[in-house]
């Protein structure tokens, strides 16, 4: 060990001191988050209002950290909520729990759940964390009707699987 070891660390210390110190002012100034930044979650729609998830489960199965509770239902043709035999019925993520790692958006066969750039989640009661169906489907665009309500896109789940946007935009073109 030399004599200049404290004096060298000193160093460090003495040119921090004159450099100018920088402060973000986060609620008043929102900075934004990288275009591809994961955060919450979010349930799509269909271009006619009905729900994109099917109620297969798989985003539960995927999650490492047991974050996700889904329950599906049966549509019948009165009541109907997606284009398939089923639907989630029940969906909950548990935000105390999810590691934001993006397996369950990997694992959903139909792109049903995706994540947004929100990422302010903290709250100061528990139970507000866990998100619900609800809060998590996207909102009502012009043109979309709020389910349950027959299909509009097509005969079978296939026209909206795999004619849907082709579908969506005949539908648009002739309003």
């Amino acid at each position: 060990m030399s004599i200049f070891d404290p004096l060298k660390g000193f160093g460090v210390t003495f040119s921090t001191m004159f450099k100018k110190v920088v402060t973000e002012e986060y609620p008043e100034n929102f900075p934004g988050t990288a275009p591809r930044y994961h955060g919450r979650h979010q349930l799509n729609r269909h271009p006619d209002g009905l729900e994109k998830c099917v109620g297969c489960e798989l985003c539960a199965w995927a999650c490492p950290a047991d974050a996700i509770f889904v329950e599906g239902g049966d549509n019948t043709d009165d009541d109907r909520y997606s284009p398939g035999e089923r639907y989630g019925a029940d969906y909950q993520i548990n935000y105390l729990r999810c590691i934001g790692c993006g397996l369950c958006i990997e694992a959903c066969p139909t792109r049903s759940l995706t994540m947004l750039n929100d990422f302010e989640l903290a709250d100061d009661d528990r139970q507000r964390l866990i998100y619900t169906k609800e809060q998590l489907l996207a909102p009502l665009l012009p043109g979309m009707e709020q389910p349950p309500h027959p299909m509009r896109l097509g005969d079978n789940e296939q026209d909206y699987y795999v004619n849907g946007p082709q579908l969506a935009r005949n539908a648009e073109a002739a309003k």
